[in-house]
Parts: structure tokens; C-alpha cells; sequence
């Protein structure tokens, strides 16, 4: 669990951006659309801020289903400011069941594939999310699209 901890925090302080805006959401989610559509993906994918839908993409394949996943994963990520993986393998290090305990309610889903758009000197400005596929996958898939676009220097 320590090794897996380690690998999602690893992740988090490698895909900070310099910037995002409403276009830098537009780029993002298309790109991780494409791979989702090149991978043969049926998910759903979102970006958005506290109160905003900045991108939303609903691939052949998916149900409303995955609309109320999204929302959960992605409310873990605006509350705790740590990708939905991540915080699901801290609690799970520490024993801790949030739903058990009253901790977090019915709106949260604390489960990979969501994971946050930080920013330099900002923090936390958003999530990206993907839902349609097992939590790793999901989480992998938003990782590979924020690293390919950093690596092609959006949000720079």
C-alpha cells in the first residue's frame, strides 16, 4: 500500500500546470477523449471547477450511471484536494471506512478516477474525471491525458 501511496503522490507533484483556463479544458478533455476513443474506451469524461461543467464528453457505451459516478469522484477531489485514488489509498492505509463512520455522505465516491488540476501558486482549480472503466483505469486514463498534455507544453 505504502508503494502504491507513494506512486499516486508522485503523480500529484509531476502534473501541475502553469495555467488552466476554459480553453486548457476544452484541449484536455478532447485529448483524453481521443484516447478513449482510440482505446475502444465507453466513458464518460469531465472537467469542471466547483459549480461549473467546463468539458463533458459521454462515449457510446456509457449509462447515467457513470453521470453520478463522476460527480461523487469528483467532489472527493474539490473536498480533499488529492486525486480520488489517492485519498481511497490513505484511508485504506489508515483503516478507515469514511462511509462508516459518517464521515463523508452518499455524494462522495471514494474510488479512483478523479484527479485534480492543480496550478503553480493556485492549487487545486479543478478535477478531471473518467468513469466507465475499473477506478485504476479510470485514473490511469486521466494521468496519461494530463501528462501528454503537459508534455506537448499546454498549461505552461
Amino acid at each position: 500500500m505504502e508503494d502504491l501511496i507513494a506512486v499516486l503522490e508522485s503523480q500529484e507533484k509531476e502534473l501541475v500546470l502553469e495555467s488552466f483556463d476554459h480553453a486548457d479544458a476544452w484541449q484536455l478533455g478532447s485529448r483524453i477523449t481521443r484516447m478513449a476513443l482510440d482505446a475502444g474506451h465507453g466513458v464518460g469524461i469531465d472537467i469542471r471547477r466547483p459549480g461549473l461543467i467546463l468539458f463533458r464528453s459521454a462515449l457510446p457505451g456509457i449509462t447515467a450511471d457513470q453521470d453520478v459516478w463522476i460527480a461523487r469522484k469528483a467532489a472527493v477531489v474539490l473536498r480533499m484536494e488529492a486525486s480520488s485514488a489517492l485519498v481511497e489509498a490513505r484511508l485504506a492505509q489508515a483503516g478507515i471506512d469514511p462511509a462508516a463512520i459518517g464521515w463523508l455522505g452518499p455524494e462522495y465516491a471514494v474510488t479512483g478516477g478523479s484527479f485534480p488540476i492543480r496550478v503553480h501558486g493556485a492549487g487545486v482549480v479543478a478535477t478531471a474525471t473518467a468513469s466507465g472503466l475499473s477506478s485504476r483505469e479510470d485514473h490511469d486514463l486521466i494521468v496519461e491525458g494530463l501528462r501528454a498534455h503537459l508534455t506537448e507544453g499546454a498549461g505552461r
